[in-house]
């Protein structure tokens, strides 16, 4: 059996066998030792975990206190939800609307219906400012 490195390990020992005569044939008791199974996390290869700039979700808190029209000493930090701030879907939208304004980029409608908090828009405008 070929395993990958992202993938779990997973080994099966066969259970000793006792030949007393040809006719009869017995099994021990599965034991622990038998069977063993060993589960190793893998790297999830197809996540991106990016940590947007500091520079970023700070100006992303500021055009979400301005769109959300949110007191000045309001705390918005980067774990924020929109919903938790009081956005609806249409807010959601005018805040993505603001972002791609202020950074110069656009944002696919797939990707701004992945935005809940602060740091996932932050994460998604480094992303489109550095494939420019």
């Amino acid at each position: 059996m070929a395993t990958s490195a992202a993938a779990s390990a997973v080994s099966f020992a066969r259970p000793a066998v006792k030949a007393t005569n040809v006719n009869s044939v017995s099994f021990s008791p599965l034991r622990k030792d038998n069977v063993a199974f060993r589960l190793q996390k893998a790297p999830l290869r197809s996540a991106v975990s990016c940590a947007a700039k500091k520079e970023t979700v700070d100006k992303v808190c500021d055009i979400v206190k301005s769109q959300l029209a949110l007191a000045d000493d309001a705390e918005v930090s980067g774990a924020s939800k929109f919903t938790d701030l009081g956005a609806d879907s249409l807010d959601t939208v005018e805040i993505v609307m603001g972002l791609e304004e202020a950074f110069g980029i656009s944002v696919e409608e797939s990707s701004a219906q992945t935005i809940a908090t602060v740091e996932d828009a932050a994460n998604l405008i480094d992303g489109l400012v550095g494939a420019k």
